[in-house]
Formats: structure tokens, sequence, C-alpha cells
């Protein structure tokens, strides 16, 4: 175990005694039992559906929500086993069932129309197997056989797929809705499948508490991989699966910004997304992922989400939490031997990757080319933001000429290997140590750094240097409709409407932000991504950056001023 998590692991043992113990399930059921009504107006009551526009089959996810309400028996649920809400349940799987093929799969659609074959969803199989196995008492017999049948072709399905797949977070969705099936039809065969397949799932963890699809973190994922073993865990008590828990709870502790958004500088998969985390059930077996959900928990304002507040409701496991919030003040926290770093000064909280790899050809992997990322308490994520594909402004540095390296409009299958004459993603990186804060990296013998100084609560120094052949991109996170104006006098609000400010001058003015800029700088809007969940990989400005271009070659200084 790496010797940040020893010390953190010393520190929890000396503090557990005096801990809260952590409550939510009241939350949970209030928040649940609230919306059941707003769910059931989003159904088609002939057909069953769920939900608005193009129908696809995990609108039905919300079945299991409505389940839980069906069976909780408390004085503050009115929706007790009352007759509409069972029906509505039974309406919404056979809603699953007009719609599955012959093999029990469902063709793979989404809301903008695109489809990607045929699949036995997991997500809906899991949900709709463990309402099945809360109502299926109160059904009429010819319901509860035609379920029956239907559940059966699918798991049958899914039961000869998940021993071929390696350890990806689909089939571990899977493995876990199988540990249920072979619950509620008997078959120990299926539970077993399961259990080995999310003992390797614990296997492949990483020893840092995360796991990883080609190298490095995929955050969001890796919930995934929890919600997993953390349901398995509530129904068969499997305490193999209990460290690779805790040591989850311990990651995902630091590697959250404090407004509660994932951090995307290690993730190999998604860039930045403003959404606030509910942990799932998995944090609730231990006393750290607990004291994690805590944190996460007062930071939501009005009603939990639906199906996250139904599955904490049904699984999750209240007790005691671990420590008081380790992050909220100040600290300095490397993972592993150095693979990132995280350092909270007063409201600046800054994250540094190191992790780097040759450009992966698959579309879902991104191209390790963003390092640094700054956030502000009162501002949020200030500039950073993750990686893509296909657009090299969005590094830290670049060689060559970046117009080689695009995204073309309509190509769903992209070569997604930069050709000769640019380079965008380093060959290595290092931590820089002391007083300053950041990282070194090496193009292929050309030499590029970053350096973060905190110069007071609302000052930061963003500094880099390097061999003069490279270019210096600073990405800033977009907040459109906000105004940003530059020295030279050109001023805008923010919109669809591109920016290719050459000659900016000394200083830029943004979110409140007035931003000095090095000499030679230039500005540019909108930087697009590519959309690795969009066939053609066609990308919204809202999803893009404003990048600031800057020679290497000396070193040049941009100085965060908040207003």
């Amino acid at each position: 175990m790496p010797a940040n998590f020893k010390m953190l692991f010393a520190l929890i043992l000396t503090v557990t005694a005096s801990a809260e113990t952590v409550r939510f399930k009241d939350r949970c059921l209030k928040d649940v039992v609230a919306q059941v009504p707003k769910v059931l107006a989003t159904q088609d009551t002939k057909t069953g559906r769920f939900g608005k526009g193009i129908w696809i089959v995990t609108d039905q996810n919300v079945m299991l929500g409505l389940s839980a309400a069906y069976t909780q028996n408390d004085p503050a649920n009115p929706w007790y086993h009352k007759p509409e809400l069972l029906d509505s349940i039974m309406k919404a799987g056979d809603a699953l069932i007009e719609d599955m093929d012959a093999n029990g799969q469902w063709e793979f659609r989404k809301k903008d129309g695109s489809t990607w074959g045929q699949i036995f969803m997991p997500w809906i199989y899991s949900r709709w197997i463990r309402s099945y196995a809360l109502v299926r008492e109160a059904m009429p017999q010819d319901r509860r056989a035609r379920w029956d049948k239907a559940l059966q072709l699918g798991f049958t399905g899914i039961a000869k797929e998940v021993g071929t797949f390696r350890i990806q977070n689909i089939p571990a969705h899977d493995a876990m809705a199988l540990y249920f099936a072979g619950k509620v039809f008997d078959r120990p065969e299926w539970r077993e499948l399961s259990t080995k397949y999310l003992h390797k799932v614990v296997e492949t963890q990483h020893k840092d508490g995360y796991w990883s699809e080609h190298m490095g973190p995929v955050v969001s994922y890796g919930f995934v991989y929890v919600d997993a073993l953390g349901v398995y865990y509530s129904v068969s008590k499997d305490e193999a699966v209990l460290p690779a828990l805790r040591k989850t709870s311990l990651f995902h502790a630091y590697f959250t910004y404090p407004d509660g958004t994932d951090v995307e500088t290690v993730d190999e998969r998604n860039p930045y997304h403003e959404a606030l985390r509910l942990p799932n059930t998995g944090f609730t077996f231990t006393p750290e992922g607990r004291s994690y959900l805590a944190r996460q928990l007062k930071k939501f304002k009005g009603a939990l989400p639906f199906d996250e507040a139904s599955l904490l409701l049904l699984y999750g496991q209240e007790g005691e939490g671990s420590a008081q919030d380790l992050t909220s003040s100040d600290f300095d926290f490397v993972l592993g031997s150095g693979d990132a770093a995280v350092r909270r000064r007063g409201p600046w909280f800054m994250v540094i990757s190191t992790m780097t790899t040759e450009v992966p050809t698959a579309r879902w992997i991104q191209d390790r080319q963003n390092f640094v990322s700054v956030y502000h308490d009162k501002y949020g994520l200030i500039l950073g933001g993750g990686n893509t594909k296909l657009q090299p402004r969005w590094s830290n540095f670049t060689a060559g000429n970046i117009a080689l390296l695009h995204h073309k409009a309509g190509d769903i299958n992209p070569n997604f290997l930069p050709p000769a004459g640019i380079t965008h993603v380093p060959k290595s990186a290092k931590l820089i140590s002391g007083d300053d804060f950041g990282i070194s990296l090496d193009y292929g013998g050309k030499t590029g750094e970053i350096r973060l100084r905190v110069l007071g609560p609302d000052k930061l120094e963003y500094s880099v240097s390097g061999d003069k052949a490279l270019t210096s991109h600073l990405t800033l996170l977009p907040h459109l409709k906000q105004p940003i104006t530059a020295a030279s006098g050109e001023k805008k609000v923010l919109s669809d409407e591109p920016i290719e400010w050459a000659k900016p001058g000394a200083w830029l003015d943004y979110r409140q932000m007035h931003i000095t800029l090095p000499a030679g700088s230039s500005v540019h809007w909108p930087v697009i991504p590519h959309d690795p969940y969009k066939k053609d990989g066609a990308a919204t400005s809202s999803q893009g950056r404003i990048v600031i271009d800057t020679p290497a070659g000396e070193s040049a200084k941009f100085v965060f001023e908040l207003k």
C-alpha cells in the first residue's frame, strides 16, 4: 500500500472512536416518496413506457425506484403496497418484453437517435431483476410467468457472456445483476459466475484505489465498479470485496473537487463535467466511504436524484464514518510514487497528473495531453478541463503544426494517430518538487514546464517555460453569456461566435478574473473537442475551451487575480 494511504489509514484509526454516525435513509425515503408522482406522470399508461422524446430501454430504470416505494413499510411512505404503483411497475416490465428480440436483447438507442447495435443492456437488466425480486410475490401468476420467461432468457445470455469479457465496467454491472438473478431463479451456477467475475474486478483494482481501462483512472466509471461491488456485497455479504471498496473511497476523497465534482485531470476517458457526484451504495460499507458520502450529501440542495436515492435506500448501510473531511484544510497529497498530486492552499485546489502514454487508437480512451487543473472555491474549475482526441490545442504544449491533427466533420471512423509534423502528447512527465507545485513534460527531447504558485487567497501565478520549439496552451473553462475583454479593446460576450484575437495585449478580463498575459499570447474560442459518444465525434461550442497560446521559449507568467 502506498505511503500516503498508509498514513491516511493510521489517521483514520486514531479518530474512528469520535467519528459521527452517517445516516441518509430517512432523507432518501423522503425524496423517493416525493418524486413518485412526477415519475408516474411520465409513463404512457398504454405502452408502459416512461420518458420523453425517443424512447430508450433505460427510460424504464425508474421501475426500481417505484419498487422501492412499493415495498418500504414506513409511516412516511404513503405508496406502500399501493395497487396503482404495482400496476405501473408491471407495465414497465411488459414494455421491455415487447421491445426485446428473440435473444433477450434490445437495440442500443440513444436520445439523439443514434443506434449502437443489440445489447443485453446492463443498467436496465439489473434494475428489472431487482424490481422483480421486490414485487414478484405481489404479481398475478400470469404476469410472473411472462416475466420469468423473459428475464431467464436475458440472463441466460448474460451468463454466457460474463465469463468471456475482460474486466470492464459494463460486464461488472452484468455480473452483479446475475447474482440477483441467481437468487431469484435459484441458479447457483449464476451466483458462482458472478462471484468469480467480481473477485477478478477486485484483483484488477490498482493498488492506489482506482480501475483503469488503458493507463490511469477512469474516474466516473470507477463509480460503476463500486456500485457493482457494493450492491453485490449488500446481498452476498462477501467480505472479499471490502478492501477494494475502502481503497476506492480514499482515492475519490482526494480526487473530488471541493464543490463535489469529479477531478478530471487524472481521467483517461472523460473530460470535466460540471455535475455534483452522489456516491453510490458501494461507499456505504466502510467508514471511509460513509464519510465521503456524508461530505457529498451536504452539497446536494433539494431532492436527491430518484434513482440514486432509491439505490441508497434499498442497499445502503448506515453506520459510523471515519473522520472529519481531511481535505477541507490545507494539505498535500501524492498518489502512489508520483503519478499525480493534489495541493490545497486556502480556497485554491490544484491537481497535477504525470500519467503519460502513447496516443490510443480507441475512440473511448483520450489522449494524455492536459496535466494541470486549477480550482477556486468561489469560481469553481478555472483552467484545465481534461483530455480529448484530435484536438492538439487542448494540450499543455505542442511542437509542430497543430493544423495537421483535427476532427473531420462526419467522420465516424477517424485515424486518431497524429501525422508526422505534430507532437501533442509527452513521452514522460514528472512532478516538480519544492515550494512550487508543477510538472516537467518531455516531448521527445523538448522539455516544457508548468509551475503554480499561490500568491494569496485571490491571486495565483501560472508560469510556463520550455524549449523554443514548443507552444504553450492554457485551457480556460467556458461560461457562456459571460463577457470577455482584452487589453487591446476587443470585447465579446461568450457565445457560439468564434474568437480569434492574435494580439489581445497585456491582460484579459473574464468571469470577474483579471488575467495578466505573457507577450506573444493569442486567444482562441471555441476550441472544440472530439466527442466519443457521438458517432461522428461532433461536439458543441459549450464543450469547448478558451485557449491562450503562448511561445514557450522563454519563461512566461500568467497571473490570475480574482475580483
